[in-house]
């Protein structure tokens, strides 16, 4: 419930931005409750709003997301049925639940998965519903800090792993590559490059 909240706030910041920079009360809300990721939908807005075109806003997207390929490998032996059945249950992942199903051991609880993220897709969903319509009357996003949100969201998840002694230097090591990459590079890559360099210091760890 505790990210579900952040959830609302952070589709509520999007759908705000996104009517600044043009879009329709349906086009906001449209884009929220089919792409449903915070890091996606930001990146799309970032690029549309500095005048880049389509193509460009969905590869910024695309990047962004590229992340769950690795969640999506992890999660897949702890998920029952054939390919369609499990590409149907990895719609669920987000990052809190995927976090907060992970049972430590290399699997992964579904039906923890599955419960995480109903909520917050609910939230999601009625948070840019209620920026969208209502959102010009809290003014300047930025005044109350609501850009500061989805930064603060993504470090609870950090500090979380950091608490695991068996992740703690993946997790160091790909918060210092993405802290690094986000001054010289694309929206999109620091947390491709920081996935990678995770995934092979989790693979590297002792067994």
């Amino acid at each position: 419930m505790p990210f579900a909240a952040v959830g609302f706030l952070l589709s509520l910041s999007f759908a705000v931005l996104a009517r600044q920079a043009g879009f329709s009360v349906a086009q906001a809300i449209a884009t929220s409750v089919i792409v449903f990721a915070g890091s996606a939908q930001f990146a799309l807005l970032s690029v549309v709003t500095v005048g880049g075109g389509i193509p460009a806003a969905l590869t910024a997207a695309s990047l962004m997301n590229a992340r769950f390929l690795a969640m999506g490998v992890a999660l897949a032996p702890s998920l029952p049925g054939g390919p369609l059945k499990r590409a149907a249950q990895g719609q669920t992942v987000v990052d809190a639940s995927w976090a907060l199903a992970n049972r430590g051991d290399g699997t992964f609880d579904r039906w923890l998965l599955f419960g995480t993220t109903l909520p917050q897709y609910v939230t999601w969903a009625l948070g840019s519903v209620v920026g969208s319509v209502f959102g010009s009357a809290l003014g300047d996003t930025h005044r109350l800090g609501l850009d500061a949100i989805y930064p603060v969201f993504f470090l609870s998840l950090l500090i979380a792993e950091l608490r695991d002694r068996t992740s703690r230097w993946a997790a160091v090591g790909g918060g210092l590559v993405a802290l690094a990459l986000v001054p010289i590079s694309p929206p999109g890559i620091p947390i491709l490059a920081a996935s990678t360099v995770a995934l092979i210091g989790l693979a590297r760890r002792p067994a």
